[in-house]
Order: C-alpha cells, then structure tokens, then sequence
C-alpha cells in the first residue's frame, strides 16, 4: 500500500512508543520512513552540561529504538521543535538528500508541569510552563508543517496525523491539568489545517485519541496500572492497543483518502462513557 512513500516520523522514545508501532506498520506494507529525536546539535551552544547530557543520553536512546526496532538502515536525525534552527537543519538535510515526504506523524509533547506522576495545579502553572508545552505539544504541528512546505518537502495530496487524548474534551479521572489544554489546541489546530491545506494541495490533517496507555515515556509520566485497568473496566470494548492505533494512522495515511479534519477515538469506546 506505501510502495514509493516515504513519512516523517516524530515522537519515538524507545521502543513502546507509540510512534514506533505506527512506523513499524509503515514498513511492514512497503513504506520508509524518517525518525526524528531529540539530540545535543549545533543550536545548543549556551545549554548546560546537564541539559546536554540528558540531550545525549535522549538521542541515544531513541536511536537504539529506531535501529533495532526498524532496522538500522532507518534514518535516524535530530529535531529541536523548539528551535526554528534545528528545524531549518533537519528539512535542509531532508532537501539536499532529496528526501520528500507523503505525510507525518506528530506525537511529540512535553509538560513541566508533571513531575514524578504529580501534576501542577492549573492555577499555579505559570506564563512559561504554559507557552512551553503549548509551543511543542500544539503549535509545533503549524511550525513543522510550514518549514516541510517552505523546503518542499512535504508531496501535495499527503496526510498529516497527530496523537491526543480525550483530556482534550473532557476531566479524566486522573489529573491532567495544562497538557489538557494543549492538546485541545493541538485538536483545534487539525481542523483549521485541515480546511487550509485541503484547499492548497489535498493535504489532509486527522488527530486520533487513543486509551489510557503506559507502554511509554509519555504514560509513564501521568498514568498508574490503576489508572489504565480503570479505563478498561469503563470502555465498552477494554482499551485499545498499539496496534490498533497503528491500523488506524495507516488508513488516514494510505493514498488518496478523503478523511480530513476528523477527531478520531481508538479507545474501546471509552469516550462514550460518563
């Protein structure tokens, strides 16, 4: 189904994450694709040698990842969302390799604000916590999908997906106060992509909420097994896996397609829930 399609991955950390099963099913029906981490690059000169470190030990987990769980002809390269340099680097490598894309994954996010599976209340997060998580979280997927453009990268009629959670609409049970938020930007900035790129080239842009999920950094962060048996017992169906999430990225990317600006929940039914 992807012979000859190439997708921008983001958002692998180690080898459960959910990006990783989306671009393991890429390759399984004859896609490549293109991983990106974080990394110590050029763009990080006034950082601290903590920071770096923790930037080193970062990339090289996520390239292991990507090396043994795709094969280590998989490119790996580093992306700072947060720098406007770092992005500039990754599409002019991606552009002098000739390197175009037919879509990309977005499932990249950060809060502060959660710290050892305790969360800030809202009222005591302040202007920075907010604007940092909003910048990656949310508005990175305006920033990255126009430099694509502006390098030519990203090939008309592609798909876009991102990943987000039903804390976009709704309190959970568990707390999950000022991602919350910016990932009901990240939702509202889909569909307002959607009609935008539609009409530019057949771009099309989807998010999909997926169940409670610990597998990863990222549930580790916020989710106990309590939490996650918990949305199990609610869903109608149990919580949905990986792989699940995985078929249903493929469908939103397999070409030609014509869903565009959908919300969509990969979740055993858990949104339907009170």
């Amino acid at each position: 189904m992807f012979k000859g399609k190439t997708f921008l991955i983001t958002g692998i950390a180690d080898e459960q994450s959910l990006a990783m099963y989306v671009a393991k099913a890429i390759l399984e029906n004859g896609g490549k694709v293109v991983c990106t981490g974080l990394g110590v690059s050029k763009h990080h000169e006034n950082l601290s040698d903590k920071a770096k470190a923790f930037l080193d030990a970062t990339y090289a987990d996520f390239e292991a990842s990507v090396k043994q769980g795709l094969g280590k002809q998989t490119r790996a390269e580093i992306l700072d969302v947060t720098l406007p340099e770092s992005i500039a680097e990754f599409c002019a490598k991606m552009q002098e390799d000739k390197i175009q894309f037919d879509g990309w994954l977005h499932a990249i996010a950060m809060d502060k604000t959660i710290r050892g599976k305790q969360v800030k209340p809202l009222l005591e997060v302040s202007l920075q916590e907010f604007c940092e998580t909003m910048d990656v979280s949310a508005f990175s997927l305006i920033k990255v999908t126009k430099a694509l453009y502006d390098y030519d990268l990203l090939l008309p009629k592609s798909s876009i997906c991102s990943i987000s959670y039903i804390a976009a609409a709704k309190v959970t049970f568990h707390p999950y106060r000022n991602i919350s938020i910016a990932k009901a930007a990240l939702e509202r900035i889909t569909i307002e992509l959607a009609d935008e790129l539609g009409r530019r080239n057949g771009t099309r842009v989807n998010c999909v909420r997926f169940s409670p999920y610990m597998g990863s950094k990222a549930g580790n962060a916020t989710l106990t097994e309590n939490d996650v048996n918990t949305a199990a017992k609610i869903s109608p169906l149990g919580n949905a896996s990986p792989e699940d999430l995985a078929y249903d990225v493929l469908n939103l990317f397999r070409p030609n397609g014509k869903i565009t600006g959908e919300i969509r929940h990969i979740d055993g039914g858990y949104h339907i829930m009170g």
